[in-house]
């Protein structure tokens, strides 16, 4: 590292070989630091995760802009949209996706569902010819059955009168 103040490694001097700071050689701090360090780079791979689709919400809280960037700044394609957070910075914690990349998430999440919910509606559609046959099937039992019932009553009456 260069040695500045936002180092993650603490800083040594050169005259004696000792540590320049006297916190980082806390090891409680050291501890705390290194804590802090891997919750930021946690929440940093969170917000890489659940940036998906058209976002509705940044994970900051903030609400999510269109932005379309003007021919003044400095960019090969003027006029290119993004789904920004309203409070974005460059940190990695908000949102900034190209439109073109979400609407083309959105439409790959929603071209899944709509295949799903044919597959439903196929599946209804054959248990509803499964239950129409086995209606018939308990309709034509339920014929037999009576027919079975009148034949036993009329043993019965040739055999035990």
């Amino acid at each position: 590292m260069d040695g500045g103040g936002g180092s993650l490694y603490p800083k040594f001097s050169s005259e004696n070989g000792n540590l320049d700071d006297a916190a980082s050689m806390d090891p409680a701090e050291e501890i705390r630091n290194s804590k802090r360090q891997k919750e930021h780079i946690n929440m940093l791979s969170y917000v890489c995760d659940s940036e998906y689709g058209i976002p509705r919400m940044c994970p900051c809280g903030g609400r999510i802009i269109d932005e379309v960037r003007r021919r003044d700044d400095y960019d090969t394609l003027p006029g290119k949209r993004f789904f920004t957070c309203k409070n974005y910075e460059a940190d990695g914690l908000h949102y900034r996706q190209p439109w073109v990349l979400g609407v083309q998430e959105e439409i790959e999440r929603l071209t899944k569902r709509v295949e799903e919910a044919e597959e439903v509606m196929l599946g209804a559609s054959n248990l509803d010819r499964q239950i129409d046959r086995l209606e018939e099937q308990v309709k034509l039992l339920t014929e037999q059955v009576d027919f079975l019932t009148v034949q036993v009553a009329t043993l019965e009456k040739v055999c035990f009168d």
